[in-house]
């Protein structure tokens, strides 16, 4: 190959992320041997699976003087430190067009994925995981018939190093009466490939992931798991449904099993890479509700955004120029596809015999 020749895999370059119309660089010349030197593996841990402690547990007494139900499932609640409440009186503030604010209502619910407080989705049985898709369901059903919620957002932040303030398996669904910046972004770039090309963004885009195969993590009937071309975060992924469908409430209950087992394949292929509960932040992107607006644009997904780096040990943090600029990478979302591709989809705790 020529040196003048330019190569995605040796030379300095940007992506574009066709989602948000951003864009991230990329300098594979930085990362030719990203796994040369040390790594660390914390020893494995087991937490028991009821802390008398926790607020979450079954039968505990929350920060609020709630008691928990002794529940076998999954369950939802109320927050009791909601970022948003639903009772927050209308008002905005304007001065010469410098000092602007505006009210915000919502409502914020706290998902348990579990009664036991050391399993975390790669470790719980397929079954339960697709109850946990069942109650995500459910509440977004309910919050979607709320006149005010114009957007609703599911997700999770798993693992101390993301600020997760409670270890026991759970996560998030806030409800805003406004869309976010991050969902009016997607809105918008895929409202203007829809209107341009009569099919929606993701579809075109997956087409070609699984035609180049380079990014794929894993698949199956109804998902695809892959690290996107524009991927920021070392190991970041993103669940792409096969059918076009606006919202979770489009699946059907195959679909439903679906996500399930991509879940676990992926979630599992991540505490795999470094034999640690992988930290992420995650969430689905979905169409916003009660504008009046069908979003047929609109198609589902879910980005997951884990920091780690080398190892279990080693984070990723956005500095200087990915502060002030914009955002960088060293290893290419080809290798990192590679790496989770090549991991196994039975817990590394199950490979080397720990007990449940």
């Amino acid at each position: 190959m020529s040196e003048n020749t330019f190569d995605l895999t040796a030379h300095p370059h940007t992506r574009l992320n066709i989602l948000t119309g951003e864009w991230v660089l990329v300098s594979p010349h930085r990362s030719k041997r990203p796994w040369q030197g040390k790594v660390e593996a914390p020893a494995l841990a087991q937490r028991p699976a009821y802390v008398e402690d926790c607020y979450l547990c079954p039968g505990n007494t929350r920060a609020d003087g709630t008691k928990n139900t002794q529940y076998d499932g999954p369950i939802a609640f109320t927050n009791d430190f909601s970022a948003l409440l639903a009772d927050t009186p209308k008002g905005e503030v304007d001065e010469d067009e410098l000092l602007i604010a505006r009210s915000q209502k919502g409502i914020c619910r706290v998902i348990c994925f579990s009664p036991r407080h050391d399993l975390t989705l790669p470790e719980m049985e397929l079954p339960d995981i697709r109850k946990v898709v069942d109650l995500w369901h459910t509440e977004l059903e309910s919050l979607a018939a709320v006149p005010f919620i114009k957007y609703i957002q599911i997700f999770e932040n798993k693992g101390e190093i993301m600020g997760c303030s409670n270890p026991h398996p759970h996560g998030q669904i806030w409800a805003s009466e406004d869309v976010p910046m991050e969902l009016e972004k997607e809105t918008r770039q895929q409202r203007k490939y829809f209107q341009q090309h009569g099919r929606s963004l993701l579809t075109a885009y997956l087409e070609k992931e699984l035609k180049q195969e380079d990014r794929i993590i894993a698949e199956n009937e109804h998902f695809v798991a892959l690290v996107p071309f524009w991927a920021v975060w070392p190991y970041e992924a993103m669940i792409i449904s096969r059918r076009h469908v606006q919202s979770l409430l489009q699946f059907t209950p195959a679909e439903r099993d679906g996500l399930a087992a991509i879940l676990k394949d992926l979630t599992t292929r991540y505490d795999n890479l470094f034999e640690t509960s992988f930290p992420y932040s995650a969430g689905m992107h979905q169409m916003p509700f009660n504008d009046g607006d069908s979003h047929l644009e609109w198609h589902w997904h879910m980005h997951f955004y884990p920091p780690l780096l080398r190892s279990a040990t080693v984070k990723k943090f956005m500095v200087g120029y990915e502060m002030l600029a914009h955002p960088q990478r060293d290893i290419t979302p080809e290798f990192a596809a590679a790496r989770l591709r090549e991991q196994p989809v039975v817990h590394y705790k199950k490979q080397a015999g720990v007990p449940a």
